[in-house]
C-alpha cells in the first residue's frame, strides 16, 4: 500500500488573452486542487494582485495593451512576491533573459503540456517557500535572544512549572502577568518550547520599547512608499512568526488602534501592511504578557473589552520575587556561578530586602557587586548603598500574612526619598522602568510633598 503526500493549495492566478486555454489551465489547477484566477490583461491582473495575495502567475508574455514583460516590471516595481512561470509562443534567448532578470523563474513555450506546467508552478512554489524561510530564520535571529533556565523551587513557582506544562500543547492565547523583572519573557520562551510548534519561529517584541508608528510597521509590516523612509517592502513579525509563536510584551501599553488591528488577526488570522488594501493570512500561536490590572485597564476604558477576552483564555500568574520563599539563595547561586563567593553577611542583606524590581533587579545588583568585587568576593560594601541600608531598616523578606502593598509603598516611598524625589534616580535605584515608577507613584498618591513629610 502506497501513500500520497498531500500537496498545499495554491492561489495560481492565470494572465493570457486566450480564452480557450486559460479555460483548460484553470479547469486543470481546479481539478488538482487549487484556487484558481483568470484575467485576460496585464492591467487586470496587476489590479487583482495589488488586493489579493497569489503564490503563482502564468504569466503570458504576449498579450494586447501591456504585455508580460511590462507585467513582471510592474511586478517588481512593487515588490510583489509571487512567484511567475512564463508562457510564450515566440521564444527567443532575448526576452527569456530579459524576463528572468525581471524575476520570472521558469519558462515554457506553447504549445504546453498542463502536467509540465503544472510541474514548474509547483517547482516555483517550492523555491519561493524557500526564499521566504529564509528571510523568516533571519528576522526571527535578528530579534530572538537565548533562553535562560527559570530557577526556582518555592510553591508559586512549581504551580507555574505545572502550569506551562499543562496549557504550552494547546494553541490557544496565553496572558502572563507579573511584575516588572518577574521573568515574563522567559516563561513565554518556555512555552513555546513546550508547545506543538516549538520547532516553528517565537518571535519576541515590546509594545512599551517603540512608540506607536514604528511599533505598527514592526508588527505588520509596510510596502515601499507607505512613508517616509519606507524604501523597499518588508514583512511584519506576525509572518515571521507564521506557523509558530508571537510573544508580544507589555501588550497594555498597545494604543487603541493597534488593539483593532491584533483583534483582526486573532479573530480571522489576516492583516495588512501599512500602505497596503492586499489582505494577507497568517497562522499564529499567541502569547501576551502585561504587569498592569488588564482588567482595570478594560474598566477604564484604555483597553477593548473583546481584546482582553481574546488574550485571556488561559493565564499564568507570575509571583513577585517577595512571595518566592527559598528561591532567593538559588537564583543568587545561579546569577553569580560556581567561581564567585558571598560574604557571610550578604545573603541575610540580600534576604531582608524586597526587592520591587524583581529577579532583574537582583541582576542588576549582583552583576554591580562583581564589577566592584576586588576579587572573587562580593562582600556587603560591594552592594547597591539603599539595598544594604533598606535591609537593615526592616524585617526578612514578607510571608504571606503580611501586607505586601503598604510594604511596597513604605519602600518605594523611602527609596523616593532618599533620593531627593528625583525619579530617573530612584527608577534605577527601584530596579524598575521610569513608567513603572509613575504608575507606582499615582497608585499609592506619593508626591515629592508627601514623601518628606510621612517619613520625616
Amino acid at each position: 500500500m502506497t501513500t500520497t503526500l498531500s500537496r498545499p493549495v495554491l492561489e495560481i492566478l492565470l494572465v493570457d488573452d486566450d480564452a480557450e486555454l486559460r479555460a483548460d489551465m484553470a479547469s486543470y489547477f481546479a481539478h488538482q486542487g487549487h484556487r484558481v484566477d483568470q484575467c485576460s490583461s496585464g492591467e487586470e491582473a496587476l489590479e487583482l494582485i495589488d488586493r489579493r495575495e497569489v503564490d503563482v502567475v502564468v504569466l503570458d508574455l504576449i498579450m494586447p495593451g501591456m504585455n508580460g514583460i511590462g507585467v513582471l516590471k510592474e511586478l517588481q516595481q512593487r515588490g510583489a512576491e509571487c512567484e511567475v512561470v512564463v508562457l510564450t509562443g515566440e521564444a527567443t534567448v532575448e526576452t527569456a533573459v530579459e524576463a528572468m532578470k525581471l524575476g520570472a523563474r521558469e519558462f515554457l513555450t506553447k504549445p504546453i503540456s498542463l502536467k509540465e506546467l503544472d510541474r514548474l508552478v509547483c517547482k516555483s512554489h517550492e523555491r519561493g517557500q524557500l526564499r521566504k524561510e529564509n528571510l523568516r530564520l533571519k528576522a526571527v535571529l535578528k530579534h530572538q535572544r537565548q533562553p535562560t533556565t527559570i530557577v526556582g523551587e518555592s510553591p508559586p513557582m512549581k504551580e507555574m512549572f505545572r502550569l506551562i506544562e499543562r496549557v504550552g500543547p494547546t494553541d490557544k492565547p496565553i496572558l502572563i502577568q507579573g511584575e516588572s523583572g518577574t521573568g515574563k519573557e522567559l516563561v513565554a520562551r518556555a512555552l513555546h518550547e513546550a508547545s506543538l510548534v516549538a520547532d516553528k519561529p517565537l518571535v519576541v517584541i515590546n509594545c512599551a520599547a517603540l512608540p506607536e508608528t514604528l511599533l505598527e510597521s514592526e508588527l505588520f509590516g509596510y510596502e515601499k512608499g507607505a512613508f517616509t523612509g519606507a524604501t523597499g517592502t518588508k514583512p511584519g513579525l506576525f509572518e515571521v512568526a507564521d506557523g509558530g509563536t508571537m510573544f508580544i510584551d507589555e501588550i497594555g501599553e498597545l494604543a487603541p488602534g493597534l488593539q483593532a488591528k491584533l483583534l483582526r488577526v486573532l479573530e480571522d488570522g489576516t492583516l495588512r501592511r501599512v500602505g497596503s488594501v492586499k489582505e494577507r493570512r497568517v497562522r499564529v500561536r499567541l502569547i501576551a504578557a502585561t504587569n498592569r490590572d488588564l482588567l482595570q485597564e478594560v474598566r477604564d476604558k484604555r483597553f477593548r473589552e473583546d481584546l482582553f477576552y481574546r488574550i485571556n483564555v488561559l493565564t499564568i500568574h507570575l509571583p513577585p520575587l517577595r512571595q518566592r520563599a527559598g528561591d532567593l539563595k538559588l537564583l543568587i547561586e545561579h546569577l553569580t556561578g560556581t567561581e564567585w563567593r558571598l560574604d557571610p553577611e550578604v545573603l541575610p542583606i540580600l534576604e531582608r530586602y524586597s526587592w520591587p524590581g524583581n529577579v532583574r533587579q537582583l541582576q542588576n545588583a549582583l552583576d554591580r557587586a562583581k564589577i566592584l568585587a576586588d576579587d572573587d568576593r562580593i562582600r556587603a560594601e560591594n552592594l547597591p548603598p539603599e539595598i544594604v541600608s533598606l535591609a537593615y531598616s526592616r524585617p526578612a523578606m514578607p510571608t504571606a500574612d503580611v501586607d505586601l502593598d503598604t510594604l511596597t509603598r513604605d519602600h518605594v516611598m523611602e527609596t523616593y526619598r532618599r533620593h531627593a524625589s528625583n525619579k530617573a534616580r530612584t527608577a534605577r535605584a527601584l530596579g524598575i522602568g521610569r513608567r513603572t515608577l509613575y504608575r507606582l507613584l499615582e497608585k499609592y498618591s506619593i508626591s515629592d510633598s508627601n514623601s518628606e513629610r510621612q517619613l520625616s
